[in-house]
């Protein structure tokens, strides 16, 4: 079955032209219309957790210090991407920031983009390997068409070449949940499995990403608090470890939060 990233196009680019934008670059407005799937595709994972090349996707806009950032100020979203080595400094990384604050990532760029956990994760066996590069552009991109049709191949077309095997994509900001999760569909109907955090239920309801991984948590700390390790660790083991026994597309709830909110009351954080 044959399953398109944005079903019935033709009526999702009727409403978005009858949209009006509010005048802030960073804001929606209570009218945007949000795409809406009915299906989702989905790849099964045929290798384990420790043996898969897992590569990192996120949605805040980052980018090496010195180099160009993304454009904030475009009206249908940038749709360029950068692909960056996963060795780079989080002090030499820099954020496009639009449609979220950047408070938190850049008190601590795990907040957002968690490739010192990740590593970690390597180095401990639950994952095979943390790809040598990881993926970023800025999720705020209000034509979702356009960014279906011309950005979700060309990273599709790059995961190939590193022959990655699974797929981890972190939004940032409200509509970064619908670029995410459009560019997860594309991802499995590529033949790789994909795991997606949220924090917002009902825009990933809408765009039906084939697996999501959903917490009580914070736009713009989607991959955990900051400062706060472990519960970067918490949410990411947990999400990780759905990849492999989820069987079918769905939205699972992880429990980190109510661990966490234990801790904070017990003050053992």
């Amino acid at each position: 079955m044959v399953v398109e990233i944005i079903e019935d196009v033709d009526d999702w680019r009727l409403r978005f032209s009858n949209w009006k934008p509010a005048g802030n670059q960073n804001d929606l407005g209570s009218d945007y219309p949000f795409v809406k799937n009915q299906r989702a595709p989905f790849t099964p994972a045929r290798r384990a957790l420790p043996m898969l090349n897992l590569a990192l996707i996120s949605s805040a806009g980052a980018y090496i210090d010195g180099t160009p950032g993304f454009d904030i100020q475009a009206n249908s979203g940038d749709l360029s991407f950068k692909e960056i080595p996963i060795e780079v400094e989080a002090s030499d990384l820099k954020f496009s920031a639009r449609g979220y604050d950047p408070a938190a990532v850049q008190a601590d760029v795990n907040s957002q983009l968690p490739v010192e956990r990740l590593l970690e994760f390597e180095s401990n066996g639950i994952i095979g390997q943390l790809n040598s590069v990881f993926w970023s552009f800025s999720g705020f991109i209000p034509d979702a068409a356009k960014f279906a049709d011309e950005l979700c191949p060309r990273i599709v077309e790059r995961l190939k070449r590193y022959e990655v095997q699974a797929a981890l994509l972190v939004p940032a900001s409200r509509l970064c949940h619908q670029s995410i999760g459009l560019l997860a569909r594309a991802i499995e109907d590529g033949g790789i499995p994909t795991m997606s955090l949220a924090v917002l239920k009902d825009v990933m309801e809408k765009v039906r990403p084939p697996r999501v991984a959903i917490y009580n948590g914070e736009l713009r700390s989607v991959a955990g608090l900051p400062a706060w390790p472990e519960h970067q660790r918490r949410i990411l083991d947990e999400a990780l470890r759905l990849i492999e026994p989820m069987d079918q597309p769905g939205i699972r709830q992880l429990s980190v939060v109510l661990e966490s909110e234990v801790e904070n009351a017990r003050g053992e954080r």
